[in-house]
């Protein structure tokens, strides 16, 4: 088998934590001897072990005393450079070096300063043959967030709305009214899971009174953002019940009621998007996803700070309403979702 295909599986086993370790990045490990997978495994959940130690335990559970000697002749797999430096656990390069493994391929370098290399250095230093860059693309296209958050000092930012088939956002009178179908929606629930938080503004909060969790998919609910400057959102909104920690950025208070959590900041009608971008990377929150109103999304917008936008288009029209915001990006993706379809653009100026 090539680099690649092993590459692959790194990326499969990672994947399956997504929404899980953040500000963590997303890894898999597999190790190898004479052309065959003895070890695997992944970094399930932040604080917890890497995939390397993972991957290494997983041969002694299947190889028991034969473990250390195959090790010895192993090659490990791992889509990005081994830890070098002590955080929550032990530096995974040190872990190589102790099982004295014969050789590493890498998929990306580690961007973090506290790694950057130093990884890839102690393996060589003790011996250990290391190759990188394997599927250097398609690895820090996957661990996109955690590259965003890194090299940008922000979050990965996406820009999501329903719009119908003649460009409306929302209604006229401010009253509430669906544009896309329950497979969308149940979509939207799924992505929710993957990301850390949501953001939405005052108007929304008050006119749609959404809960913002994840419903109707398995998995955890991201972290509430609201942007309310004078704190005028009823008390009996969903917003401020216990299914989800929710943060409230306001002009008024900083303090903590149970899972709400008030923050105080000052002159939010300036450069609004770009204070909270830099304060949510302050909060270790390593991606979001912007559901606001129409005014919300456009600051964001004209502002270059967005990554990705998902847009659900509905095939019913209306007579007349809001019109949606304008996207300037490169579009990526179309399909089908349910009833509606659903286009995905990035941000080219920020790839």
């Amino acid at each position: 088998m090539s680099h690649e295909f092993y590459m692959k599986r790194c990326l499969e086993l990672a994947a399956l934590a997504i929404g899980n370790v953040s500000p963590n990045p997303m890894v898999g490990c597999v190790i190898v001897f004479d052309g065959k997978i003895i070890g695997e495994g992944y970094h399930q959940q932040f604080g917890k072990a890497h995939a390397e130690p993972n991957a290494v335990q997983s041969v002694f559970d299947r190889y028991g005393d034969a473990a250390a000697g195959l090790l010895k002749q192993a090659t490990a797999y791992v889509n990005l450079e081994p830890c070098a430096h002590f955080g929550k656990t032990p530096p995974c390069a040190d872990l190589f070096v102790k099982h004295q493994l014969k050789q590493v391929i890498i998929g990306n370098r580690d961007p973090f300063s506290g790694v950057d290399g130093k990884g890839i250095e102690k393996l060589r230093n003790a011996g250990i043959e290391v190759s990188s860059g394997i599927l250097d693309e398609a690895c820090k296209e996957f661990n996109r967030r955690f590259f965003t958050r890194i090299e940008k000092q922000r979050p990965y930012i996406i820009l999501k709305w329903a719009e119908t088939a003649n460009g409306y956002f929302a209604t006229n009178d401010g009253h509430q009214k669906w544009i896309s179908g329950a497979v969308a929606k149940r979509l939207a629930h799924q992505w929710r899971t993957e990301e850390d938080a949501i953001l939405i503004g005052k108007q929304t909060a008050i006119i749609d009174n959404p809960h913002l969790t994840a419903r109707e998919w398995p998995g955890k609910n991201p972290v509430r953002l609201v942007i309310d400057r004078s704190l005028q959102i009823p008390q009996n909104n969903h917003i401020f019940n216990q299914e989800a920690k929710t943060i409230i950025f306001n002009e008024v208070k900083t303090d903590v009621e149970d899972n709400i959590h008030y923050i105080q900041m000052e002159d939010m009608h300036f450069y609004l998007a770009q204070k909270i971008a830099f304060q949510l990377y302050l909060m270790d929150i390593q991606s979001v996803i912007i559901e606001g109103g129409v005014q919300m999304l456009r600051q964001f917008l004209e502002g270059g700070l967005w990554d990705e936008a998902r847009i659900f288009t509905s095939a019913n029209s209306w007579t007349d309403g809001i019109a949606s915001p304008a996207i300037n990006g490169n579009l990526i993706n179309q399909e089908q979702v349910g009833t509606d379809k659903l286009s995905i653009y990035i941000n080219a100026i920020n790839k």
